[in-house]
Parts: structure tokens; C-alpha cells; sequence
């Protein structure tokens, strides 16, 4: 069986920066699980996992296009200084915070002065292209209501 969509797929990886070879994240023997087709991993890496077959690794390279995007100079913005307030600031210092609606909102402080602290909210690997060594584990089919729901059950996590 090839990976297609509506396929129920394991696989493991690691994940590295194209640019410096960083090992940014990897599933450490623990395979992750996803419904192909339904946007649970990142667009370039599940197009490029189609037609692959259990056992079978390979090397992928995403471009930042076809995994976070690019940096969008609109997600790097000011704020007060007096809303960080309690926050011992540094540049580089994630931070989370909720918006009245109790969306949760991650971001990056990129620089800061007595006024103003200037934060960035991209995605942390936006604007970066990616490799993925990565190994089918498992396929199977998924049941229709893995298809109706639009996620595997029992399954493992999602790369988001």
C-alpha cells in the first residue's frame, strides 16, 4: 500500500534546518500518526510523503513556502512596555499570551526599550526551509469514521 489520501499513516523523523543542519525537532522512536489529506502536517511534507510505502525513508526538503510560510513583517509588532509588566524582558524570551476571545498567542520578544517592547508572533520556524529524514512506519486505510471525524483515532500527535 502507497501513502495516499485517506490513508491512516505512522511515520518517524527528524527534522533539521536546511541552512545550518540544526536538529530542530525529531518523533524519537514515538512515530507520529495522521489522516493523510486533511491538513494535519505540513503541506510540503505530506505531498511529498504520497506515493511512499511502508518501510521506505527518504530525505525531504520543504520550502518555508510549503511548511510555516514566510516571515510576515506584519506578525513583528509593538507593544507598550507597560503591558509586560512583572516580565524580566530579554530578546529572544518566548511568550504566550490570551486574547479576550481565550485564543492563545505565541510569540517572540525581538527587541525592547523603556516604551515599547517589539515582538514577533511568525510561527518560530516561518521563513526557514526545512529537512525531514523521515521513514514510513505503517499504512493503512482509515475508516470511514477516521474520514468523517477528519483525524485518525488512537492515534499518536500532529505536527502542527
Amino acid at each position: 500500500m502507497q501513502v495516499d489520501v485517506r490513508n491512516v499513516v505512522s511515520f518517524d523523523y527528524v527534522l533539521r534546518d536546511k541552512e545550518t543542519g540544526e536538529v530542530i525537532d525529531s518523533s524519537a522512536g514515538n512515530p507520529l500518526t495522521f489522516l493523510v489529506g486533511v491538513g494535519h502536517i505540513i503541506p510540503g511534507l505530506e505531498k511529498r510523503m504520497i506515493g511512499m510505502v511502508q518501510g521506505e525513508k527518504r530525505t525531504v526538503e520543504v520550502p518555508a513556502e510549503e511548511a510555516y510560510g514566510p516571515i510576515d513583517p506584519n506578525l513583528i509588532q509593538q507593544a507598550p512596555r507597560e503591558y509586560f509588566q512583572g516580565i524580566d524582558l530579554e530578546v529572544g524570551l518566548p511568550l504566550q499570551a490570551q486574547t479576550p476571545e481565550g485564543q492563545i498567542i505565541s510569540m517572540v520578544i525581538v527587541d525592547f526599550d523603556e516604551n515599547t517592547v517589539t515582538v514577533d508572533l511568525n510561527h518560530p520556524l516561518a521563513g526557514r526551509d526545512l529537512v525531514f529524514d523521515i521513514e514510513i512506519v505503517h499504512i493503512r486505510e482509515a475508516t470511514p469514521e477516521e474520514v468523517l471525524h477528519g483525524h485518525a483515532h488512537g492515534a499518536g500527535g500532529i505536527i502542527h
